[in-house]
């Protein structure tokens, strides 16, 4: 079972990651189900179209999104390491951000709605959200991924998921949490992500943030824990 199989079980409709940028003022909110599709148009693209095979390296350095959370899921998915430094089989990257050495650099357009680069493609590179939103909501390719497999930052399956369970217990972050954070990833991912959605509790991520605009979303979303 993969790291995303154990992070996607809560009910499809629950409120799984609401995600604001008070800088442009925006709100986007994917249940488990939104999320879990997004994940698996990223892993079969990853799979399909650029090989990505179990144990092979992801480097994400993108911001905290829904759009990179999907990028996170997709590529546990389908077994790979998401890293930020160092060479990867492909490499994820923010428009107008320079990549690493990387065999395919992928633009994710962190546009909120969803919408891609829009033609807006530098040479050499791929649109994330045109291209793999062309792929099947299931990923049908899915198979057993051992808990020893590196999948953060060489952190394995199993240790990645055991630190998370210990931090979410020790933050009283439960299934019934929703919780409102202000951290970045992929610095902060594994504290400000990946902790949440190990417990079965909601996000509600905030980039960007404006202090009154915060208290105003931490009333508004009712939430129960703060990250920062």
């Amino acid at each position: 079972m993969s790291l995303t199989d154990r992070l996607l079980r809560g009910a499809p409709a629950q409120p799984l990651i609401t995600h604001y940028d008070d800088a442009e003022d925006t709100r986007v909110e994917l249940s488990v189900a939104t999320m879990r599709n997004w994940a698996a148009k990223t892993a079969n693209w990853l799979v399909d179209e650029l090989d990505v095979e179990p144990g092979d390296r992801v480097s994400v350095l993108l911001p905290a999104h829904w759009q990179t959370a999907a990028v996170f899921l997709g590529a546990w998915w389908c077994g790979a390491e998401v890293v930020t430094t160092g060479a990867a089989k492909v490499a994820f990257v923010p428009p107008g951000a320079t990549a690493p050495t990387a065999g395919v650099t992928a633009v994710a357009s962190l546009d909120p709605m969803g919408r891609d680069l829009r033609g807006d493609v530098p040479a050499g590179s791929l649109d994330y959200v045109g291209d793999a939103r062309l792929f099947g909501d299931d990923f049908l390719a899915a198979t057993e991924v051992p808990g020893d497999t590196p999948c953060f930052l060489g952190a394995s399956v199993d240790e990645v998921l055991t630190k998370a369970l210990s931090h979410a217990e020790t933050l009283g972050i439960t299934a019934s949490s929703r919780v409102l954070s202000t951290l970045d990833w992929p610095a902060s991912a594994m504290e400000g992500l990946v902790t949440v959605l190990a417990a079965g509790a909601s996000l509600v991520q905030v980039s960007n943030a404006d202090a009154e605009k915060l208290r105003k979303h931490a009333e508004t979303e009712r939430t129960t824990v703060v990250l920062s």
